[in-house]
């Protein structure tokens, strides 16, 4: 069973799928390490691909051979953020085509303008709701797998309102996405009202200090929905852990101790060395 497979049998299945957020192979590897039954790659990445902020400012290429990276490194489905697909339908054509080839199993596709930012920034803007529409129609023709599945976003909560962004996803659905990603409900009530107005499988992003409320996993799956990415939880992790092991090498002169007892070798082992050493040891004289 490929990746795309697994993860739209998942979806049809009753558990919730949990899809924590990677930015490269290494974080993408941890997560599947820990046996999550698939990763999320964000907009976020632009921070370790180039440092910059996710204002959408990395380019359709470097996205897909971001995920094309991180795919490759998995054998577990890649959730992949294709933004607004980069341009118009001609653009989400491309757009979907570069990333399937690429290996991932599910395709984001947002109603953002161009370019778009963070769904739990201000200042957003959204196209109108029928050049959206068209867009996930484009995304879904352009497939070549039937199993590779297309997921819709608005950010149209923030801009017009929820019955508008109900409405956008409704309407997504029936152009042929998979799954509704309603962007930055407000109150828990508008978070159980998403898979109760939304009709299809519906996917909710857990952003601590975001718009939206953060309940436990149970509760979520209990709402409805069929996928949770939680997408800044390595990326903070990261940058806060490494800020303070760099402040203390600054400040104290010494290596700091190395978390959980880490060394070279477990950390090699970690990113597959012993795996690597067995394939050299086939071949010793």
């Amino acid at each position: 069973m490929n990746p795309s497979n697994a993860l739209r049998a998942a979806l049809k299945g009753g558990k919730l799928i949990v899809a924590p957020g990677a930015y490269d192979c290494i974080s993408a590897r941890l997560i599947e390490q820990a046996g999550f039954p698939a990763v999320y790659m964000s907009g976020g990445c632009s921070a370790m691909m180039l440092g910059y902020p996710d204002y959408g400012l990395v380019t359709m290429s470097e996205m897909a051979d971001n995920a094309g990276r991180m795919a490759s490194s998995l054998t577990i489905p890649l959730i992949a953020d294709a933004d607004t697909g980069y341009g118009n339908e001609l653009n989400v054509t491309r757009t979907v085509r570069e990333f399937e080839a690429r290996g991932v199993a599910a395709i984001q596709i947002e109603d953002q303008t161009f370019p778009k930012r963070c769904g739990h920034l201000d200042g957003k803007q959204v196209i109108a709701r029928a050049e959206f529409v068209q867009k996930i129609s484009a995304a879904v023709a352009a497939r070549r797998h039937a199993d590779t599945i297309i997921i819709a976003r608005t950010d149209a909560r923030a801009t017009d309102g929820m019955d508008e962004a109900v409405e956008r996803m409704n309407a997504a659905l029936e152009a042929g996405a998979d799954v509704a990603f309603l962007e930055a409900p407000q109150t828990m009530d508008e978070l159980r009202d998403v898979p109760k107005r939304v009709k299809g499988p519906c996917l909710l992003n857990l952003a601590p200090g975001g718009k939206s409320p953060v309940p436990p996993l149970p509760e979520v799956e209990a709402m409805g929905y069929r996928i949770v990415i939680v997408p800044a939880l390595m990326l903070m992790t990261t940058v806060a852990r490494c800020t303070e092991a760099l402040n203390e090498l600054r400040d104290s002169q010494r290596h700091p101790t190395p978390p959980q007892g880490m060394t070279i070798r477990s950390m090699m082992n970690q990113l597959g060395g012993d795996e690597w050493d067995k394939v050299s040891a086939n071949y010793k004289l």
